[in-house]
């Protein structure tokens, strides 16, 4: 069995092949990428289930009297369906696209040079996330809504003494906030606190 079968010649054991290289792709990219990085543990089990189900289904296709843009149609229809009450940010949506790209290309292309594309391919893509997360990091604050309580911290000139207060109070170093409701009558504000999430091993 050559390189060029594994990548051209559909049969089982070809197809279990590309299907461990495809698994071993997604176990870098959900666990050592996106859990790394986002902690959403929630999430691992869907993308993980996502990238199998679609490199699988794609892969069969040859064996069944089906268009490939009919495939594809139907798996959008169900996950509009299923994940459009989710609460998803556009990091989560563009995880779930990767992971449905991957496998996509792990089934179907024939990149040559046979394994050599392939992995050049998939690098690529796992590079280019690693990269992009480590970059943006850097750059991008997490949020969190904070019930306060002390309105007359909000001028202008308490700046500064209102930052260490949500500071000392949530337990993250705040660097901006935003305010999002104010009830004049509870004398209560809700807040939108901005802070710099220290990445986690």
């Amino acid at each position: 069995m050559s390189f060029e079968s594994i990548a051209t010649e559909t049969t089982l054991l070809n197809i279990m092949i590309r299907f461990a290289v495809n698994l071993l792709v997604l176990f870098i990219l959900i666990r050592f990428i996106y859990y790394r990085f986002t902690r959403k543990e929630e999430y691992v089990f869907s993308l993980f289930m996502m990238g199998i189900i679609i490199f699988l289904l794609i892969s069969l296709l040859g064996t069944v009297n089906i268009q490939l843009g009919m495939a594809l149609g139907l798996f959008a229809i169900f996950a509009i369906l299923r994940f459009r009450t989710v609460n998803y940010t556009a990091k989560d949506m563009t995880y779930v696209f990767t992971v449905i790209g991957v496998s996509i290309i792990n089934s179907q292309a024939n990149i040559p040079p046979p394994v050599i594309g392939a992995l050049i391919v998939n690098t690529t893509i796992l590079v280019s996330a690693v990269i992009l997360e480590l970059f943006l990091k850097k750059r991008a604050l997490s949020t969190m809504i904070v019930n306060f309580s002390k309105p007359e911290l909000l001028r202008p000139e308490r700046r500064k003494q209102l930052l260490e207060e949500l500071s000392a109070q949530t337990g993250q170093e705040i660097v901006k906030i935003s305010v999002r409701k104010i009830d004049v009558n509870k004398g209560s504000i809700e807040l939108e606190a901005f802070y710099a999430d220290k990445i986690a091993d």
